[in-house]
C-alpha cells in the first residue's frame, strides 16, 4: 500500500520554504489574495493542505483525524500550523490500516468512500497539490520571486533565469 507520509512530509518543507519566501517579500499582505474573487485565499489553501495531509495520513495510522489550524491569519501562524503537522506526521505509528479498508469523509457537498489506496492516490494526494499548488499561484501572480526549485526543491536555476528570455 502506498503510504504518503514522505511525501506529505517533503512537500510540507517546501510549503514552509514558500511561505518564507512570500513573508519575506509581502509580509502578511497577501494572505487574503485568491487568484479568483470566487475562490478562496491563500491563507484557506495553506491550511487545507496541511490538513489533507492528516487527513490521509490519519486514517491510514487508525488514528483519529486531527488538526493544527489556527483561527490567527499571520505566516506565522501558518508555518506554525505545518510545524505541528509534520511533526505529528513523523510520529504516527507505523501500523497501516487493509489496503481493502474503506475509507471516508466528506468531499464538498459528497461522501467520498474509496478503498484505502484509492482514498489517498485519487482524493489525498490530488487534493493537497491542488492546494499547494493555488499556494504557489496566488504567491507567483503577485509577483513574489519563486521558482520551480521553491516548489519541489529539486530543480536549480541559476539567478535572473527565464524560459522566455
Amino acid at each position: 500500500m502506498f503510504n504518503p507520509t514522505r511525501l506529505f512530509i517533503h512537500y510540507l518543507g517546501q510549503l514552509q520554504h514558500v511561505l518564507d519566501v512570500i513573508k519575506q517579500n509581502t509580509g502578511d499582505s497577501l494572505l487574503g489574495a485568491r487568484l479568483h474573487p470566487d475562490m478562496l485565499p491563500l491563507v484557506n489553501h495553506v491550511r487545507a493542505a496541511a490538513n489533507f495531509t492528516l487527513r490521509g495520513c490519519c486514517p491510514l495510522a487508525c488514528e483519529k483525524v486531527v488538526s493544527f489550524e489556527s483561527d490567527v491569519c499571520t505566516v506565522e501562524a501558518l508555518q506554525q500550523q505545518i510545524e505541528q503537522t509534520t511533526a505529528y506526521l513523523n510520529g504516527l505509528p507505523k501500523t497501516r490500516c487493509k489496503a481493502s479498508s474503506v475509507l471516508s469523509e466528506k468531499a464538498g457537498f459528497n461522501e467520498v468512500a474509496l478503498p484505502a489506496d484509492d482514498f489517498i492516490t485519487l482524493y489525498i494526494v490530488p487534493n493537497f497539490f491542488f492546494h499547494l499548488n493555488t499556494v504557489y499561484a496566488i504567491a507567483r501572480h503577485f509577483g513574489v520571486p519563486l521558482s520551480k526549485q521553491d516548489y519541489d526543491g529539486f530543480h536549480c536555476y541559476p539567478a535572473g533565469f527565464s524560459f522566455e528570455r
